[in-house]
């Protein structure tokens, strides 16, 4: 099943996308897609409904992030063998862990806003997994229970923000608009395998990331188990995997977004995301 939200931000309602790829408004029988709602079988329950009775909605209206209410965004870095490469970097030898502000996150079509300052803005195609039910010290056998499914986000950053200015990366993580998320939120049944999903970004129509999730060092289960380990996770909770090979800042030379830079990016089987970027004035 694929769950998504729509309408202007802040006042988005609940949908879910028909076999013909329509949007289906589900707004009688959920009020959001958040906290209790996230849980496998309440989104079993959202997913037994008669979709052919629910309202269409007309046009193409703007779609808001696919999940609400989101207390945590954990974002793992240098999670891919072949990204750390390409940065120069060691693969860790337990998985790094930051933040993202819930505030910098968007629609996956919104623009999204190059940070006063900034000369050094990249781009990041990202698996994310979004919790279902809270999880605390679980294992990895039992992690995938936990998990509500799965979506695209773009771990939008800026390097000289994240590495040059000293401190944690989160400060080039979280700036407003840096996380779009969606289309959909898709079920975990749907995602049979997380390990082996094509990624792709292109920047102004040019390919720049083409990967797989299957060159991931830690893989979801494992995140997830891990994760619990250290604190609650929560439903509505996102955890953004890391990224494969392809950023600006692996070029070579190094490129980076300007204003009016147009990007797209897409997992296989989650959907795809459009983003112009706009110099904050």
């Amino acid at each position: 099943m694929k769950f998504l939200r729509y309408g202007a931000p802040g006042a988005e309602k609940p949908a879910i996308l028909d076999a013909d790829g329509k949007i289906r408004d589900l707004s009688a029988h959920v009020s959001d897609l958040s906290g209790a709602a996230l849980a496998p079988d309440a989104l079993a329950k959202l997913g037994a409904v008669d979709v052919n009775s629910l309202p269409v909605v007309d046009g193409d209206p703007r779609l808001g992030p696919c999940v609400a209410g989101t207390g945590k965004f954990i974002c793992i870095g240098l999670n891919y063998s072949d990204h750390a490469a390409e940065t120069g970097a060691t693969v860790p030898p337990e998985p790094i862990i930051f933040m993202k502000a819930s505030s910098a996150i968007v629609g996956p079509n919104d623009n999204v806003l190059i940070p006063r300052g900034s000369e050094k803005t990249d781009w990041e195609v990202e698996l994310a997994v979004v919790i279902g039910k809270t999880a605390k010290y679980v294992t990895e056998a039992e992690a995938l229970d936990y998990v509500a499914g799965y979506c695209v986000t773009n771990d939008v950053s800026e390097r000289a923000f994240q590495t040059e200015r000293s401190g944690q990366w989160t400060k080039g993580k979280s700036c407003d608009t840096f996380g779009p998320m969606g289309p959909w939120l898709v079920t975990k049944d749907e995602v049979p395998d997380p390990q082996n999903l094509a990624m792709w970004l292109k920047v102004n129509g040019e390919s720049q990331q083409d990967g797989s999730s299957k060159t991931m060092v830690y893989g979801v289960a494992f995140l997830v188990s891990y994760l619990s380990q250290f604190m609650s996770l929560h439903p509505g909770d996102v955890i953004s995997t890391g990224t494969p090979p392809g950023v600006g800042m692996g070029l070579k030379p190094p490129r980076y977004l300007k204003d009016g830079d147009v990007v797209e990016l897409g997992i296989e089987g989650l959907g795809t995301q459009k983003q112009t970027f706009v110099a904050d004035r």
